[in-house]
């Protein structure tokens, strides 16, 4: 079965950090821009609740496997945690390496 899933870190400021359509479904421009929207508004219902840190993690997906689902959350968190603690890494600035993105892409495909 085809599974798709948009995956977002958002900093402080409301700012994306980093996105990523992933899944092995068909990708169709619209649907990223609808997954977008989703997360963007399910974003302004758990900020106020969640900002304890400096990022929150956002996955739309359409599995049903919380292991995998728990599995994906802390190996991406720790791929951050390596990013955040570069001294090199601007905290909330714009992820743009392209060995972060790769890693999340094979995570998503072993997990998800």
């Amino acid at each position: 079965m085809a599974s798709t899933a948009c995956f977002v870190i958002v900093s402080k400021n409301d700012i994306p950090i980093y996105e990523a359509e992933v899944g092995s479904a068909p990708k169709k421009e619209d649907l990223a821009y609808h997954h977008q929207f989703i997360l963007h508004a399910a974003l302004d219902v758990v900020q106020d609740l969640a900002w304890t840190t400096n990022a929150i993690f956002m996955l739309l997906h359409d599995s049903r496997s919380e292991d995998g689902i728990k599995s994906f959350f802390q190996e991406v968190h720790e791929l951050y945690i390596k990013i955040f603690l570069n001294p090199l890494y601007l905290p909330g600035s714009r992820i743009a390496s392209s060995h972060f993105d790769t890693k999340v892409r094979a995570l998503a495909r072993r997990y998800l």
